[in-house]
């Protein structure tokens, strides 16, 4: 339907407006009726508007709860107003619209139109990148159906480079072992860890950044492996960051999960509940790396 582009335009427009204006859900609808009057006086149907405003609004929070967990370096408060407006819609469209009206790859490449036309320099491949690092969490569904869809990343960008450090966190309780672990708004359990200072050596970087992430000082002991992966931001567009991962040691405190973007929750648990647990592929041969260590050293 080739009014869907202009319907998805009006819809962006009216909640650029209520967010600009720190508007009520109330007046956006009335924003949202004035702008079809201007826009679009001659559109036969609103229907397909009409829910996606309304639906973009009251899941909201969860959609910008799962847009903090892909950008994770940039607080949805501190993306554009066209930005965040335009990942709102191409998420609820992505998440929770028909497959059969609305496949997957077309609510990202309709996302990434809009941010192209209202958005700044930058703004389509943010969007692209956003949307496409949550469209792989949800397994890429649809992903080899036969269509004339644009691709959903470019492979020869050149990307900035981001050096992080993280730690595989054990202790002792009772005479078990117990390894705290933090949990993302994607479901899965993972590593802490965080980005280095200048010229900050990456030990005392894991040290800080598990302090900050999880409340607990720690003793490093050695590398267990490292991972890359890809994250966006609206001014650096993609970039890539590489986590060394070491494992430490602590003594078993409560732990307090920090103010870091995309988490949820951090907990200790038991060797025997390692198997249980839901983790990234990357992250869990690191995960089974540190335990084997941790066993052999017969604690």
């Amino acid at each position: 339907m080739a009014n869907r582009h202009l319907a998805r335009s009006i819809v962006l427009q009216s909640l650029f407006e209520w967010d600009f204006g720190n508007k009520s859900y109330t007046d956006a609808l009335e924003i949202f009726k004035r702008n079809i009057e201007e826009f679009a006086p001659g559109i036969s149907s609103t229907s397909f508007m009409e829910e996606l405003i309304e639906n973009t609004l009251k899941k909201r929070s969860d959609l910008d709860s799962l847009i903090t967990k892909a950008a994770p370096d940039w607080p949805i408060e501190k993306i554009s107003i066209v930005d965040r407006n335009v990942l709102r819609i191409g998420l609820y469209e992505l998440l929770f619209s028909d497959r059969d009206q609305v496949p997957p790859k077309v609510a990202i490449n309709e996302a990434i139109e809009l941010a192209k036309t209202f958005g700044g320099e930058t703004s389509g491949r943010f969007v692209n990148g956003v949307l496409g690092a949550i469209y792989k969490e949800m397994g890429e569904p649809g992903k080899n159906d036969k269509g004339n869809q644009k691709k959903l990343s470019t492979h020869n960008e050149k990307l900035t480079i981001e050096d992080l450090g993280g730690a595989l966190v054990y202790a002792v309780n009772d005479s078990q072992i117990q390894i705290a672990l933090v949990h993302d708004v994607f479901g899965h359990w993972t590593l802490s860890k965080g980005k280095l200072e200048k010229d900050e050596d990456i030990k005392d970087g894991v040290m800080r950044a598990i302090k900050e992430e999880m409340g607990l000082e720690i003793e490093i002991e050695e590398n267990i492996g490292a991972n890359e992966y890809i994250t966006y931001h609206p001014e650096k567009g993609k970039l890539k960051k590489r986590v060394n991962y070491f494992l430490a040691k602590s003594k078993f405190l409560p732990v307090k999960l920090g103010s870091s973007g995309g988490l949820d929750n951090t907990k200790w648990f038991a060797l025997t509940e390692i198997d249980e647990l839901n983790f990234y592929d990357d992250i869990l041969p690191i995960v089974i790396n540190g335990v084997k260590i941790i066993a052999d050293k017969k604690l």
